[in-house]
């Protein structure tokens, strides 16, 4: 993994860490998929709440990779609160083409508050806008593995 991949891979781990998202990390008992608790960027380690028990572990964040689901795997529900909640045109979103800085702008000046709320939205449904599983540094979730 090269430093600015990990340094990405961070970035991606905190501004997912408040909305429960899941690790794939490989230990000495095979691979696991647990909960991200917290990040510690200056040790580049993540601990991990494991769903097979109550422990947490800390793994060295280049073995531990997020669980995302695809922009093309936004919902009808999630498509039409964006489209409730922002005024722009997310036709090219919800087809999977996401691209933050030509797709949303579409002749408008965005906001740094709609922005800011699209982010959000984005990491609380576990969504890799950051192009993070086609490089290889997270996952595709299985469908329904975020349904609540």
């Amino acid at each position: 993994m090269t430093k600015e991949e990990k340094d990405l891979l961070k970035k991606a781990l905190c501004e997912m860490l408040p909305y429960g998202v899941k690790l794939y990390h490989a230990d000495d008992y095979g691979d696991n998929i647990g909960k991200l608790e917290s990040i510690n960027i200056s040790n580049d380690e993540c601990v991990i709440w494991n769903y097979n028990g109550t422990d947490t572990d800390i793994f060295d964040i280049e073995i531990c990779k997020p669980v995302l689901r695809s922009m093309s795997s936004m919902t009808d529900e999630e498509f039409a609160y964006l489209q409730e909640y922002l005024p722009y045109d997310f036709t090219r979103i919800y087809s999977g083409k996401f691209d933050l800085i030509n797709d949303i702008h579409l002749g408008n000046s965005v906001s740094i508050d709609d922005m800011v709320f699209l982010l959000e939205c984005f990491n609380k449904w576990h969504l890799d806008y950051r192009g993070l599983i086609p490089m290889g540094l997270a996952l595709e979730a299985p469908e329904g593995m975020y349904t609540k």
